[in-house]
């Protein structure tokens, strides 16, 4: 009978871990289409986004459901209990991630709606480049239980705040040298915003893979921590 517990407790846990896999995909998926909206003006893009964030709503209620009932029939312990604790928090930054996709999507939208032609020029490629690469480790990092890439996801979250400072410096001497490009300027540093929001779920839900595989929390200790922890040059207890 225990035997048949345990497979089935198996079978539970592996349906979560790929649920929430795919519903990472459905959002990597969202920020390229949202992103390729913004630079080509294709408005089917942005009616996908829409679609795509209605199907990650129902991900994340339907693992959401999935991990209560695991908890409440196995009382799983150890690597068990600590991957579904870090399942349970990174639905909210996914769920988040998929909507600052869809905001880049409206914004691009009514970018492209706009009859005013005055735009700043200002690049956001790569920076998009760097939160979808992060969003698409993060994933990787949960499915092979690398705490190693998962720091490195850390580490990058650095980067895309650099991006979004640089950004926002441009725009705003771009605004101050041109009343023109207020509007469009305003339009685009809610999507570079946006972009670093992103960066920082993809952080967080790195930060929960650590736990999972390490059982320490290193939130709010710097990057540093993150990366002698998966070296193993710390005992990973806390």
């Amino acid at each position: 009978m225990a035997d048949h517990t345990n497979k089935q407790f198996d079978v539970d846990l592996e349906r979560i871990r790929t649920q929430l896999l795919q519903m990472g995909g459905v959002v990597e998926a969202m920020i390229q289409d949202a992103i390729d909206a913004l630079t080509t003006g294709d408005m089917a893009l942005v009616e996908r986004v829409r679609e795509r964030e209605k199907e990650v709503n129902r991900h994340e209620i339907e693992i959401d459901e999935r991990v209560t009932q695991i908890l409440a029939r196995h009382q799983p312990a150890a690597i068990d209990l600590r991957t579904l604790l870090a399942v349970t928090k990174m639905l909210t930054d996914m769920e988040r991630s998929g909507d600052e996709a869809e905001k880049i999507a409206t914004v691009s939208r009514r970018i492209h709606e706009d009859d005013r032609r005055f735009m700043p020029t200002i690049e956001l490629r790569h920076m998009a480049s760097c939160v979808s690469t992060m969003m698409h480790q993060t994933m990787d990092a949960f499915a092979r239980h690398d705490s190693v890439l998962a720091a490195a996801v850390v580490r990058n979250d650095k980067e895309v705040d650099r991006e979004w400072k640089s950004a926002m410096r441009n725009l705003i001497s771009y605004m101050v040298e041109d009343p023109r490009t207020i509007s469009r300027g305003i339009d685009l540093l809610f999507i570079a915003r946006s972009m670093e929001r992103i960066g920082d779920h993809c952080k967080n839900m790195a930060e929960r893979v650590i736990y999972m595989v390490h059982g320490a929390d290193v939130r709010h200790q710097g990057v540093k921590v993150a990366e002698r922890l998966v070296r193993g040059e710390t005992d990973g207890t806390t």
